[in-house]
This record gives C-alpha cells, sequence and structure tokens, in this order.
C-alpha cells in the first residue's frame, strides 16, 4: 500500500496503517536518535516518544510534504529538547573530570585490541560531535551519519540548500579542528576517516 494512502488511513484512526508506518520508519529514527545520543536506552524511549507524538500530530498533516520529512522534523524536535536537558546536568560536571576521563578513555583504547580500539575512536568522534553547536550536530547526523541528501536535508529543516551547504561546511571544519590532536597520532588520520 502506497505510504501516502496509510498516513490517510492512520489520520482515520487506522491502527494497522500506523503500525506499517512506524515499521518503515523505526530504524531510521532510532539511529538518528542514536547517532547524537550514543545510548541504545535512551534512543529506543526517543523513538517511542517520537511516534507517539506523530500519531497525536497526524490530524494536523495537511501532505505539504512528505511523511518521512513531517516525522524528521517531529524526531529531530524531541532529540533537540534531550540534548538541551541533558546538556544542563553535564554543565554540572567539572572540566577537569571530564579531561580525566577523557585521558582514561584514551589509554584503554591503547591497550584493547584493534576492533576495541576503532570502536572507541568512533566514540570520540560521537563525543566531540555532541560538543558542537546543536545545529551543526544535526547538520552532521542528517548528512554523515544517516546519508541524507542536501535536498531532503533543506526540506527536512526547512533551509535553503546553500545553508545546508554552509553549515556542513563549518561543521566539518569545527570537528576537524577538535580531532585534529588526536589525528596525530598512531595511525589516525587513516582511522578516523574510516569511522
Amino acid at each position: 500500500m502506497e505510504e501516502r494512502e496509510l498516513v490517510r488511513l492512520s489520520q482515520e484512526g487506522d491502527e494497522e496503517a500506523f503500525a506499517l508506518l512506524v515499521k518503515k520508519y523505526e530504524a531510521k529514527v532510532f539511529r538518528l536518535a542514536m547517532s547524537l545520543t550514543q545510548n541504545c536506552e535512551v534512543s529506543d524511549d526517543l523513538a517511542q516518544e517520537v511516534f507517539i507524538k506523530a500519531y497525536f500530530s497526524l490530524p494536523k498533516f495537511r501532505f505539504k510534504s512528505e511523511f518521512g520529512t513531517w516525522l524528521y522534523r517531529i524526531a529531530i524536535n524531541q532529540i533537540r529538547d534531550h540534548l538541551r536537558k541533558r546538556k544542563s546536568r553535564m554543565k554540572e560536571i567539572s572540566l577537569e573530570a571530564m579531561r580525566e576521563n577523557l585521558f582514561a578513555q584514551r589509554d584503554e583504547m591503547l591497550r584493547e585490541e584493534l576492533e576495541q580500539v576503532e570502536e572507541k575512536r568512533r566514540e570520540l568522534v560521537h563525543k566531540f560531535l555532541q560538543d558542537l553547536p546543536e545545529k551543526y550536530q544535526i547538520i552532521l547526523a542528517l548528512r554523515d551519519l544517516q546519508g541524507f541528501s542536501y535536498e531532503k536535508i533543506s526540506k527536512t529543516l526547512k533551509i535553503s540548500p546553500g545553508t545546508v551547504d554552509s553549515r556542513l561546511y563549518r561543521a566539518r571544519k569545527m570537528l576537524r579542528k577538535k580531532l585534529a590532536p588526536f589525528l596525530s597520532q598512531k595511525g589516525g588520520i587513516h582511522e578516523m576517516q574510516e569511522s
């Protein structure tokens, strides 16, 4: 059945139709949340909240955009709210404690097997990604982690393709700057590009 028809039926209260929409998008919404939170349980909770919010907002959906684009807007707003709340809690942790934790993680990476080292480096990229301003986190997550086209990002975030391009350029530049000390380590740049 065509997606538009599933949405129409869902608006009329057809729970099976909505279940099919959830099945189509649940993994994508979960991956988006996971790319920004790095927490499986939190991402699962956020995905559920997104679909609950979407279900109750369906009567307001007017087919002015694709359902997926509309759903991603809801997901991004839900994730933004979560990140803002988390950042306010994170401010209570001292900078020194964070620095010690980062060095402890780096030492652990050096002792583990190659597979574990690669995983920790990916975690480091995500940690620095989370330190970027929110609008840059989202643009990197949509383009580099989710593989969205510039056009889809433009529609999802309601910004021009030129703005997508300039934000993506700035976000990558900021991330490279944060990662620079780690890229100079043995095997750094080649392994980081695979992340």
